[in-house]
């Protein structure tokens, strides 16, 4: 071989070198990408899981705060039968509202 035909050789080696490094680079960009919108994602599905937590343990003390209201048996019933409501609707409604039923029977009418 001649001396200038081995500089060709390195020439065109390198450039397919740039092509494979190019290429090599755009694929690892990808997968950077993709972990970062897999991190992304992961923080997302937290941040949802955690808010979905909260509300359960709102819903939670709700209930132990209507558990806690005193109600008068005979006004579940009243507002159950002239209402035409199931008894757990009618309870629900008065504990809401504190054991109040003109209060409980206004807001089922309107």
């Amino acid at each position: 071989m001649e001396a200038g035909d081995e500089g060709v050789d390195r020439v065109v080696d390198s450039k397919d070198l740039q092509k494979q490094s190019k290429a090599f680079d755009k694929l690892t960009d990808r997968v950077e990408d993709r972990q970062l919108d897999s991190s992304r994602a992961q923080s997302a599905m937290a941040s949802i899981a955690a808010s979905a937590e909260a509300e359960k343990n709102a819903m939670r003390m709700r209930e132990k705060e209507l558990a806690a209201v005193k109600i008068n048996a005979a006004d579940v019933d009243i507002i159950a039968n002239e209402l035409e409501l199931d008894k757990k609707v009618a309870e629900r409604t008065l504990r809401e509202h504190k054991g109040d039923a003109v209060a409980a029977i206004r807001s089922l009418l309107h």
